[in-house]
């Protein structure tokens, strides 16, 4: 216990998890929201001005990923830890976001006493990784994709035709072409689709 509540600000772009996170973590006495956000391009100005002391961030959320809102929370709110707390719990997603700097990452069916347990080490500054997770993210490894690689597989996530993505990804229909087959080999694909499906699972298309 500290003497005063860690200060939490929570942010996820669906208004229901917010408020049920809040209520769960509010029943804890050494735990108090502070601040909720929508938006992951909110995070770094709501951890300063409400001087937060752990941020609990969603992967996918307009403006910023908390992936990348993690990161900003180190480079401009270095005070204020982040644990990533995600319905999305993809291999790919965890090893990035440790490497911006997150201290955690635990998934949003956690039970309510671990994730408070989780946001108490975060404070103190140890690291918390979901196990199973983890587990699955050291049997994965790191993303095959080069860069060009994973935006055409975005832009083919869509489903639409070569012509489609090579305008999207401003390249000619050849390189996408070539790109998509790499791409395949690269997840063990057997089609386009397959491979959107496989990156997607390992958390490989986010940028």
């Amino acid at each position: 216990m500290t003497d005063q509540p860690i200060r939490l600000l929570l942010a996820d772009d669906q208004a229901l998890v917010r408020g049920a996170l809040a209520a769960l973590l509010d029943l804890e006495a050494d735990l108090t929201v502070v601040a909720q956000v929508g938006r992951g391009d909110e995070v770094v100005a709501a951890a300063r001005d409400y001087r937060v002391d752990v941020a609990l961030l969603d992967v996918e959320m307009p403006g910023l990923d908390g992936i990348a809102a993690a990161a900003a929370l180190r480079a401009h709110v270095p005070t204020c830890r982040s644990l990533v707390v995600t319905t999305f719990g993809r291999p790919g997603y965890l090893r990035r976001a440790l490497d911006a700097g997150a201290s955690g990452f635990v998934v949003k069916d956690t039970p309510a006493e671990q994730l408070a347990d989780a946001v108490r080490r975060v404070h103190r500054g140890l690291r918390v990784v979901d196990p199973e997770l983890a587990v699955e993210s050291l049997a994965v490894g790191t993303s095959p994709l080069t860069e060009r690689e994973r935006d055409v597989l975005v832009a083919a996530s869509g489903g639409g035709t070569v012509a489609d993505i090579a305008r999207a990804t401003f390249l000619s229909e050849g390189t996408v072409r070539n790109y998509l087959s790499a791409a395949m080999a690269k997840t063990g694909g057997r089609t386009r689709a397959e491979a959107v499906r496989i990156a997607d699972e390992n958390g490989w298309l986010l940028a």
